[in-house]
């Protein structure tokens, strides 16, 4: 199982500032303080990010991408 596969599995295609915490080990306050800052993880997670009206969502496969998470899993 790559990553991609157990991302998409446990995650589906969108994700959640709460599901990015948990993968980056951080708080989602934390995370959100970083995406509104001029930093290495904003500018990475920036082009992967979606609005469904006043919500913020990361596309799955492209924050894979993004963070260089590639890789087997077994």
């Amino acid at each position: 199982m790559t990553t991609e596969q157990y991302l998409l599995g446990r995650f589906g295609p969108l994700m959640s500032i709460v599901d990015i915490a948990a993968i980056l080990g951080r708080s989602p306050e934390g995370v959100r303080v970083a995406m509104y800052s001029d930093s290495d993880l904003s500018r990475k997670l920036k082009p992967t990010v979606i609005r469904i009206g006043r919500r913020v969502f990361f596309r799955t496969i492209q924050v894979n991408d993004a963070l260089g998470l590639d890789g087997n899993l077994e």
